[in-house]
């Protein structure tokens, strides 16, 4: 695997911080944090465990810094050349077709916010606060939230890059400054950005179209004009009838184009509506039972560019960042691990933990054979990798 890291390798090796004379180059420090991540320690503490052998210095060029150096350079690290190797292995990986587009061709971007952390307690500059009411009375929080985003594909999804909340602003601020980032760096990487409900306000919607992207959100709000209407047309009109890709889910789609409700907007927006069934087999008694979902989108992709199929895949896309990013980078991964309580040094260790969660997967994606990933899974192969931090080489496995 070590030979296949050579792009990202090379990129985080221009990675600097802000100390003067540094006693320990900076490559080493980001070296030891990436490889923290790729074989999922889960901690400094942890890692700095594994600096016994002497394998390190094959990867890192020298001795593993400790815990407290690497936290400590965490905080200074040029965040902008961590963004400089996701962009170099995007690149790679582009070139060498592992992010081909969906089926319709649309490659959706896909935003989302998360909280990482919380606490009554612990508190740094970067932290937001809010008021919370408790069996003791009301109590000050301190907590950080941030907003990802990622490509999605029918058989990837590329976390790319995510923004802090600053105090006293909302999640769409904070997407929009992130989007406009993310705009710059990647112009030609996506066609559609996707969000949830919280984002179906016209401010979201005009700076996306001025950046020469669509739109496609949820829409949730019973009480907007736009929903009533919509829904009233629906009633009046027969449903597409077909299957999702996967054949397992039976849709019933009324596909609204035109429509003016929203007067914030000022433009004629396209509303689709589904009625989803599929079978289920409940685990209690193990009889087969139908559950049936409703979704209704509102979007600014026309129907010459999206069919009413492609347009419901593109909003079920939209909960990948869900499974496939924020769940799987805390349960597996440990993102929301706070390894230095300060702003930057949590951003900069989340970016590394992205670009790792990224290679491992193109990794076991592309480079490990059909045959072995039906029988070895994704944290099987990481397992591995970690096993490696804790063998001297040629003599198993360090003693404890």
């Amino acid at each position: 695997m070590e030979r296949r890291l050579g792009t990202v390798v090379a990129a985080l090796g221009a990675v600097g911080d802000t100390r003067p004379r540094p006693r320990i180059v900076t490559s080493r420090v980001v070296g030891a944090l990436f490889t923290m991540h790729l074989a999922r320690v889960g901690s400094l503490n942890a890692l700095e465990q594994t600096g016994r052998t002497a394998r390190w210095r094959r990867l890192v060029g020298g001795p593993l810094p400790s815990a407290d150096t690497q936290g400590r350079v965490a905080a200074g690290l040029d965040i902008t050349q961590i963004r400089a190797a996701h962009h170099a292995l995007y690149t790679r990986l582009k070139r060498n077709k592992a992010l081909p587009a969906p089926w319709h061709g649309l490659v959706p971007l896909v935003l989302d916010g998360h909280e990482s952390t919380a606490s009554y307690r612990r508190c740094c500059v970067g932290c937001l606060k809010r008021t919370v009411k408790t069996a003791a009375g009301e109590r000050t929080q301190y907590y950080h939230r941030y907003v990802a985003c990622a490509l999605g594909g029918d058989d990837h999804h590329h976390l790319l890059d995510a923004e802090d909340l600053r105090d006293g602003e909302n999640e769409v601020a904070a997407a929009l400054r992130l989007l406009r980032r993310v705009v710059a760096a990647y112009p030609r990487a996506f066609d559609v950005v996707l969000a949830d409900a919280f984002y179906a306000q016209a401010p979201f919607f005009h700076a996306v179209l001025a950046m020469g992207k669509d739109v496609l959100v949820v829409l949730k709000q019973e009480e907007r004009e736009l929903h009533r209407d919509a829904q009233a047309l629906c009633d009046m009109q027969s449903p597409q009838i077909f299957r999702r890709k996967d054949g397992k889910v039976h849709v019933a789609c009324w596909d609204i184009e035109d429509l003016t409700s929203w007067s914030s907007l000022g433009r004629p927006v396209r509303v689709v509506c589904t009625l989803e069934t599929r079978t289920i087999r409940r685990q209690l008694d193990g009889e087969l039972e139908d559950e049936t979902n409703e979704w209704m989108w509102v979007t600014t992709l026309s129907r010459a560019r999206a069919s009413s199929r492609a347009l419901v895949d593109l909003g079920h896309a939209r909960w990948d960042i869900e499974n496939q990013g924020f769940n799987e980078a805390v349960n597996h991964w440990g993102l929301d691990h706070v390894y230095r309580h300060d702003a930057h040094a949590m951003r900069a260790i989340l970016l590394l933990g992205f670009l790792a969660m990224n290679v491992m997967r193109a990794f076991y994606r592309r480079a490990v054979k059909p045959a072995r990933r039906a029988r070895e899974s994704l944290q099987h192969v990481v397992r591995l990798v970690q096993a490696c931090l804790y063998r001297e080489p040629g003599r198993g496995v360090a003693p404890g």
